[in-house]
């Protein structure tokens, strides 16, 4: 189900930067009980995201309200709102887009992730790196041809997860998730300050972490630094958190950060 603006509608106009440009940013969000985790995180992450990208106004009150409406009465689901700078302007000129438009769409939830969390997870290497953006790292808008393309080649082997290095040849990421990995009582997780996206339920674990017996790391380091690992997790405010089994050729036994941070997140 889907609201464009406010009403109920199906339909974007064919001028919508969103479509012709990818001219936009979004957030995906889980839905537990009627209610949105970390609802206030990511209209943040919408605001900044705007704020950068110099979209049009948006009215953040209506969003919200919107995004909380479309989350009623689920008692597990998913919501998904989009912005994007609207119609109008000629070419890539942003001129005449006055007001943001606003997408918010409602849908079931992921049920693989379930299983996922008991089973534990394999993450393949993907072949195709990410593009070095500072200007863009962090964000996460309207602009995934990266992504699709990841996912296609990794529905082509039998892996749940995608290893994702920058063009550098450094971790980043994966298709559409954090990554974390514990040596010890470190823990690390790839800067994100060229490429990928800052994920919210990142931040929760970064935020658990502080604190805790466990010392948080962020780092530019190339795939081989989980040749040594002792765990490895992946996070996205859907999962939220699943435990790694395999990534690329290294196997994993322990589940000891993963208990510590699960029952939180």
């Amino acid at each position: 189900m889907y609201w464009i603006n406010g009403q109920q509608h199906d339909a974007l106009a064919p001028s919508d930067r969103g479509l012709q440009f990818g001219d936009g940013c979004f957030t995906t969000a889980r839905v537990v009980d009627g209610q949105i985790d970390l609802l206030p995180w990511h209209i943040e992450r919408m605001q900044q995201a705007a704020q950068r990208l110099m979209l049009p106004h948006t009215d953040w009150p209506a969003l919200e309200l919107e995004m909380r409406h479309a989350a009623e009465s689920i008692p597990l689901g998913v919501v998904k709102a989009i912005l994007t700078r609207g119609s109008g302007g000629r070419g890539y000129s942003p001129q005449g887009c006055s007001h943001a438009t606003r997408i918010v769409s409602r849908s079931a939830y992921p049920q693989h992730y379930l299983r996922l969390r008991e089973r534990g997870i394999r993450l393949a290497l993907s072949p195709v790196p990410l593009a070095r953006s500072p200007l863009l790292a962090g964000l996460k808008h309207l602009n995934r041809l990266e992504q699709v393309l990841i996912r296609a080649h990794l529905d082509q082997t039998d892996a749940d997860e995608a290893l994702v290095l920058d063009t550098a040849g450094l971790l980043v990421e994966c298709c559409a998730a954090n990554l974390f990995w514990r040596k010890g009582k470190a823990v690390y997780t790839p800067d994100l300050g060229q490429a990928g996206v800052a994920g919210l339920m990142r931040r929760r674990v970064m935020a658990l972490l502080a604190g805790s017996e466990y010392a948080l790391y962020c780092v530019s380091e190339p795939l081989t630094t989980l040749a040594d690992a002792d765990e490895v997790l992946v996070s996205n405010a859907l999962m939220p958190l699943l435990p790694v089994n395999m990534a690329h050729q290294w196997h994993y036994h322990s589940r000891r950060l993963y208990d510590f941070l699960s029952p939180h997140c």
